[in-house]
């Protein structure tokens, strides 16, 4: 039972970094042409080192994951505004380690994570078009500023079971306003994304507990730099706060800040289909948390 009951630590905090280092998302606001539809596939590796407060004598924590997310994007016309709608769903193989009083511990889960649904429509200076009149208005509007708004839901259908302590479902729901703007201007886009997660409670979290989590904060900004042949290269940073967590009442002390930071780089290998890398390295800044490094490689097709 000491066991188990030391290892939620290590969920706890090391599953938000990992989340948001995998969304440190450039080109996030980009304008693109309406009825199109894009199709998805994403490989991340992450490899974190987690550290816990000395009391619950847990030393090398350690999480490993390997994801692989599906995506769906359609992009479309809603009020003379590009508005687009995309689906992720995650598979995951994740494994957690430690040392408990000296003594090695590990625990493994591999099946579908919560998919993320989320809704976004550019309010200023992307307008709807498609075709000739969308490759036009591009070629035109070199020096443009696109802002937008966009409402992200994961669901909580998930791989979870109520008598374990490690899922890699949530069994809640998270909701994440957000809001974004990006200016570019000839071959450098300069890009900002603020959001807010809110969670609801899970009731059935381990042996009938209440798991109840504060708010969370994320920002995020781009350098986006774009070359011939569609290539492009981006610098980002990012930092999150809060989320404090707590059960049947009772407070954790787990509240997240950490910084995050990133090289991303993409090409087009074909009039429809481009792929994507990554480099994503997040670091807390408190003495309780967790840092971890993530490799993604990500391929899109447009159809």
């Amino acid at each position: 039972m000491l066991q188990r009951l030391l290892l939620i630590s290590l969920v706890w905090l090391s599953s938000a970094t990992i989340s948001q280092a995998l969304e440190l998302e450039p080109r996030r606001w980009s304008h693109l042409p309406i009825e199109a539809n894009f199709l998805a596939v994403a490989y991340a590796n992450t490899q974190g080192d987690i550290y816990i407060d000395p009391v619950l004598r847990i030393d090398d924590g350690t999480v490993s994951v390997h994801t692989v997310v599906t995506s769906y994007l359609h992009s479309f016309n809603l009020a003379g505004k590009t508005a687009r709608f995309d689906v992720s769903l995650p598979f995951q193989r994740a494994q957690w380690e430690g040392l408990l009083n000296g003594e090695p511990a590990m625990v493994e889960r591999d099946g579908l994570g919560d998919p993320r649904f989320r809704l976004s429509v550019n309010v200023f200076g992307a307008p709807a078009l498609k075709g000739k009149e969308y490759r036009d208005y591009r070629a035109e509007n070199s020096t443009n500023t696109v802002a937008g708004l966009a409402l992200a839901v994961t669901v909580p259908i998930g791989h979870y079971k109520r008598d374990k302590l490690l899922n890699l479902g949530g069994n809640r729901f998270v909701i994440r306003p957000q809001a974004g703007i990006v200016h570019t201007r000839g071959p450098w886009s300069y890009e900002m994304t603020g959001s807010i997660l809110f969670f609801t409670d899970n009731n059935e979290f381990f042996n009938g507990k209440r798991r109840k989590q504060d708010s969370l904060y994320v920002l995020q900004g781009h350098i986006i730099r774009t070359f011939e042949r569609g290539i492009w290269a981006s610098l980002s940073a990012g930092y999150d706060w809060g989320g404090q967590s707590s059960l049947n009442g009772e407070k954790k002390d787990d509240e997240r800040s950490d910084f995050l930071y990133a090289l991303s780089a993409g090409m087009s290998v074909s009039k429809t289909s481009s792929i994507k890398f990554a480099f994503v390295r997040s670091r807390t800044r408190v003495e309780v948390g967790s840092d971890s490094d993530n490799l993604v490689i990500a391929y899109s097709r447009m159809f």
